[in-house]
């Protein structure tokens, strides 16, 4: 299926999710002011291997690393054709970590990761707090290390974060947040 879709669709379903689940349940309190500036840079990599995805995300690392932050605050690398077993995406990660630090980029990029089937260690899989990094798609969230300091910095109470999310998802319930992302792939 993921094969088939465009561009336009993985892109317009992402936006949902980020605009109904990350700003709308508040789960990134910082998500809101970038997004409604248009400084979050949205790409859809069509690899078939994981290769070419380290590829892609090597390119959109330079970008961004180059690129000043009013221009593009951060990238989501959405990537529908490869890694959509979660156990592969997550070893992926590491090959993730080994490009920053080739590329000297290890302390001024890092990345959150988003999947549709995200699991927390010590987890189940039908646990409704992993939805907080559940997305429509696999996708790799670029993010400027100097930001992250200046938000952490600036909002008092940086743990309440997690745990406030974890509540929110437990009282809307699995089956509301299910319904929620259905939406956005429509």
């Amino acid at each position: 299926m993921a094969d088939v879709l465009s561009e336009e669709r993985v892109i317009a379903a992402t936006t949902a999710w980020l605009e109904r689940v990350v700003i709308g349940l508040n789960l990134c309190p910082f998500a809101k002011a970038v997004h409604a500036k248009g400084q979050i840079r949205f790409v859809v990599s069509r690899a078939d291997l994981g290769s070419d995805l380290l590829e892609d995300l090597k390119r959109e690392l330079e970008l961004l690393a180059t690129t000043p932050a009013e221009q593009i605050e951060s990238t989501l690398l959405i990537h529908p054709t490869v890694l959509n077993d979660f156990d592969r995406y997550n070893e992926f990660l590491w090959e993730c970590d080994l490009a920053i630090q080739e590329m000297e980029l290890d302390g001024v990029i890092q990345i959150a990761s988003f999947h549709p089937q995200y699991r927390f260690a010590g987890t189940t899989p039908d646990d409704v707090t992993n939805h907080t990094n559940r997305s429509p798609y696999p996708m790799l969230h670029l993010l400027r290390e100097a930001s992250v300091s200046q938000a952490v910095e600036n909002f008092a109470h940086i743990d309440s974060i997690y745990k406030n999310n974890m509540e929110t998802l437990r009282k809307l319930g699995k089956a509301k947040i299910m319904a929620m992302l259905e939406q956005c792939m429509e």
